[in-house]
């Protein structure tokens, strides 16, 4: 049997409310990020943060669409980076709407237009610890779901 598998299985319900908060504290935090400089956008950009500063990460978010789902490439990319965010305490969600993600960020502004979606960093803008309650929602959605053992649980964001 297979984690997904037992995942599938749990009697625990994920509760409507919970899901939605968890979705609308996503889409502030990275209209929040975005305002103050500290979202990188792309599997590789987010792969060189990673490496270079992974004590600055706070959050990860990792978006694929359906089509998304067959491409092997990018799979084994989502695996090497949620092993390294939980190897490194860095909270991860996965959002399997990525057109919606880029409607938030504002990939339809061609001048900030960032390119790959499919991971999304929040780094600290500073050394000072970065308070903001969209995050600290967000941890504590992280911490409970770690807690019935779902280690990168999905969020749907709101419309």
């Amino acid at each position: 049997m297979t984690l997904e598998e037992i995942r599938g299985q749990d009697t625990v319900p994920e509760s409507t409310a919970r899901m939605q908060g968890a979705g609308k504290a996503l889409h502030e935090l990275l209209l929040s990020a975005q305002r103050q400089g500290c979202l990188t956008a792309g599997v590789y950009e987010s792969a060189k943060v990673l490496n270079v500063d992974p004590d600055n990460v706070t959050f990860c978010v990792l978006a694929a669409d359906a089509e998304d789902e067959g491409d092997i490439a990018l799979q084994i990319h989502f695996t090497l980076i949620q092993a390294f965010c939980c190897e490194n305490d860095i909270d991860i969600v996965r959002v399997g709407d990525v057109q919606r993600l880029a409607a938030i960020v504002g990939a339809g502004d061609e001048a900030a237009a960032p390119g790959d979606l499919h991971c999304i960093l929040i780094s600290n803008p500073n050394e000072d610890a970065w308070k903001d309650p969209a995050l600290e929602k967000l941890s504590v959605f992280c911490e409970e779901s770690r807690s019935v053992n779902d280690w990168v649980p999905s969020i749907t964001l709101p419309e």
